[in-house]
């Protein structure tokens, strides 16, 4: 598989994202709320984006060709990185748009007690599918939530985490609105409203446009992998010294390794090919998470 997180999961996210777009839109058009209006575009934004990661794990788990032979897994990357573009330019971008909108003219809300009820079954969905999410990301999870944020290679569990967060504290800022413009008969509030929905949604994309842009480019492994990979190599007693261990994640579940060494002298071309054979088959069987191990011996002697 391309990524740690399962299709449940995203499957999850996409089912409870259409059903409280469509209540949102109908609420919306009922109630004549700025923030209700912007969280259903919000709610489609996701939704779009959950059949974008769906397309890039298909895409990623493609078999390794002839003009890939390092395979597919970046596609994954690649389409988070499309995904924190449209959660930035759409999701962001209209909530502002339509919140200055509705600030600079604004409408009183009518038949509030629907959008108060269809945000709390949007909250309810939305907790529902970010404990899916947050389960998946906690099974990897080796210290904080904010480390884990920025050293995990799992991109889409990534993605639906930040999303689904950003939803649930859009749905409490859209509730916030439309309550204080029914205490203060100030529609205002209704249109600030959606004005900080696009602001969490902003900040939120800029975070996953930073973390997915890294994963694109290409990343090392985690700094416990190399070092443990490091000390497999020193291992072997044909191995003078282990000078580079360069890794880079094409996919969550799939790292390239090549290991710098210096080898003895004195060994025959034989044992060094034995201990090169060696080296890349216990690396390949101690860490799954290795799909290729190149060993390049190194003379130090030949440099200058």
């Amino acid at each position: 598989m391309a990524g740690q997180g399962s299709n449940r999961t995203i499957l999850t996210a996409l089912g409870a994202n259409m059903g409280i777009a469509v209540a949102k839109f109908v609420a919306a058009a009922i109630t004549g709320s700025s923030a209700m209006l912007t969280e259903g575009v919000h709610s489609m934004v996701d939704s779009t984006n959950q059949l974008l990661l769906l397309y890039g794990r298909k895409r990623a788990n493609k078999p390794a060709d002839a003009i890939h032979p390092f395979g597919y897994g970046r596609e994954l990357y690649f389409w988070s990185f499309v995904v924190a573009i449209l959660v930035f330019a759409l999701g962001a971008g209209i909530s502002v748009y339509e919140g200055v909108l509705h600030v600079l003219d604004p409408e009183p809300a009518v038949s509030p007690l629907i959008a108060f009820v269809v945000l709390a079954i949007a909250f309810a969905l939305e907790g529902w599918s970010t404990l899916a999410a947050l389960k998946d990301f906690n099974a990897a999870r080796r210290g904080s939530i904010w480390q884990e944020i920025r050293q995990t290679k799992d991109a889409t569990t990534l993605v639906i985490l930040l999303e689904n967060t950003g939803a649930l504290v859009g749905l409490v800022l859209a509730a916030i609105g439309l309550g204080l413009s029914l205490v203060t008969g100030n529609p205002m509030w209704d249109g600030l409203a959606s004005v900080m929905i696009g602001v969490v949604l902003g900040v939120l994309a800029l975070l996953l446009i930073y973390e997915a842009k890294g994963l694109l480019i290409g990343e090392a492994a985690d700094p416990e992998l190399v070092a443990n990979i490091r000390s497999c190599a020193e291992a072997h007693k044909e191995i003078v010294t282990v000078h580079d261990v360069m890794t880079v994640h094409s996919s969550p579940t799939m790292v390239t390794v090549i290991i710098s060494a210096d080898f003895d002298d004195t060994i025959t071309a034989r044992d060094l090919e034995r201990t090169v054979r060696d080296i890349e088959v216990q690396v390949a069987q101690r860490y799954p998470v290795v799909a290729r191990v190149y060993v390049r011996p190194l003379d130090l002697s030949l440099q200058g």
